[in-house]
């Protein structure tokens, strides 16, 4: 559940959220989860500020004009090479790569099927510490309507093997580094959420996903599928008062298992 060396190449790294009034993101994400938070950067880097349990990394923060949600960052140990890759696989690099001293390089990329990830080469800033517990991250997925698209492309950046889990009517596969472990999922027709737009979507693991959706509507946020069973746990998607979409999921056993 705690790691403090950088995430192997591939593997969801780090999570951060944009949002109009990061205050008020505060505010909900302490109330929903407990977070605690560092002391925000200035106005220039968007009152950017880490979550934290004990001093272990969760999730970042930002305060921006852009439409409010959450972005999930790949380990990268090159991100220029990585970058050169997602542009011969058809991606568009939005953003970067940009440096942050001394905590890391980042960028941002467009896949060919409309979502956005974000990609993050460790320096002192590894992404988070602590995973698969409530109240952090405990899966990360990606969501689009050409799951051969996405295949061919992050297959190409990462060199992932695909784990098969589709039904019928529904189009899904896990990714994993060559001989490791599921760390993330991509999904095609029948998988992406009712009325959502293609993006990487972000899981945090919840003691109850029945009372933790409770809480997210008394805290101003909304329900946008009730909480339902899987053979994983229970899920329920959820918005934030600002309307970012995030995956609520109560489970008795860690999704990933890569740990120190």
């Amino acid at each position: 559940m705690i790691r403090n060396e950088p995430w192997p190449e591939g593997t969801p790294a780090w999570v951060d959220l944009n949002v109009p009034d990061h205050l008020a993101a505060h505010a909900f994400y302490a109330g929903l989860f407990g977070w605690e938070f560092l002391p925000p950067a200035g106005p220039e880097m968007g009152f950017y500020s880490m979550s934290h349990r004990g001093g272990k990394m969760i999730a970042g923060v930002a305060q921006s004009e852009e439409p409010a949600a959450w972005t999930t960052y790949l380990a990268t140990d090159d991100i220029e090479a990585t970058l050169a890759k997602a542009a011969e696989a058809g991606g568009q690099v939005l953003v970067g790569p940009e440096t942050i001293e001394p905590f890391g390089r980042f960028a941002a990329v467009l896949d060919p099927v409309g979502a956005v990830f974000g990609l993050w080469q460790a320096k002192e800033h590894i992404g988070s510490n602590v995973v698969n517990e409530p109240g952090a991250v405990i899966w990360n997925e990606s969501y689009g309507l050409d799951l051969e698209a996405a295949k061919a492309f992050y297959g190409h950046v990462f060199d992932y093997e695909f784990g098969e889990m589709s039904q019928p009517g529904f189009e899904f596969v896990t990714i994993a580094p060559p001989g490791g472990e599921p760390v993330g999922g991509l999904g095609g027709p029948g998988s992406k959420p009712e009325g959502t737009e293609p993006a990487w979507f972000v899981y945090f693991a919840t003691e109850d996903t029945e009372k933790a959706v409770e809480r997210v509507v008394e805290l101003g946020g909304s329900v946008l599928s009730d909480p339902r069973p899987s053979p994983f746990g229970t899920m329920a998607t959820v918005a934030g008062p600002s309307g970012e979409v995030f995956v609520l999921m109560s489970t008795a056993e860690p999704v990933s298992q890569v740990t120190d």
